[in-house]
């Protein structure tokens, strides 16, 4: 069984895997998000990425570009044991966290034959689909519905403890 801590590499890595997979003939996806407080609705899309390819590369937000993003407070889970967990799904081939608020630089690093995103886009949403189409890529959605988020669970977490601490 290989070390899934093995499976956390950096976007140099990720660069020379996803191109010696494209030598082979292989299929290269890459899935992003920021993976804070991991749950059904992320697992579904990670697995659903994975059939869409041979190699799936998941990018990670590290925690000052989730800062960036959703706001002080978050991440709640660290950028290194969120990649830890995904690393641990099967399949998930490989993670990689990047610092920026964007995959932008990590597409154009690995350019993947596909860029898989959650089915809270549409391929017309995904910002980043002209950037993949530049190399002749494309942008897939897949996943199940968006009705698993953090920011649901979070909200339940914080009514349960409004609740706990009113009593």
């Amino acid at each position: 069984m290989t070390d899934p801590s093995a499976k956390i590499i950096t976007r140099e890595q990720a660069a020379l895997l996803a191109q010696k997979a494209r030598e082979q003939g292989q299929t290269v996806v890459l899935a992003n998000g920021v993976f804070d407080l991991l749950h059904v609705g992320h697992v579904r899309y990670l697995w659903a990425a994975k059939k869409l390819g041979d190699l799936l590369i998941v990018g990670v937000n590290s925690d000052a570009s989730t800062r960036a993003l959703k706001g002080p407070g978050r991440p709640l889970v660290p950028e290194a044991e969120r990649a830890e967990l995904l690393a641990h799904l099967s399949c998930v081939d490989y993670v990689v966290i990047f610092p920026e608020t964007t995959v932008v630089e990590l597409l154009k690093a690995i350019k993947p034959h596909i860029h898989a995103k959650g089915t809270d886009y549409t391929p017309e949403t995904v910002p980043e689909r002209e950037v993949v189409a530049a190399w002749g890529g494309r942008t897939a959605i897949c996943g199940d519905p968006k009705e698993h988020a953090t920011s649901d669970l979070l909200a339940t977490i914080r009514k349960l403890l409004a609740s706990e601490s009113s009593r």
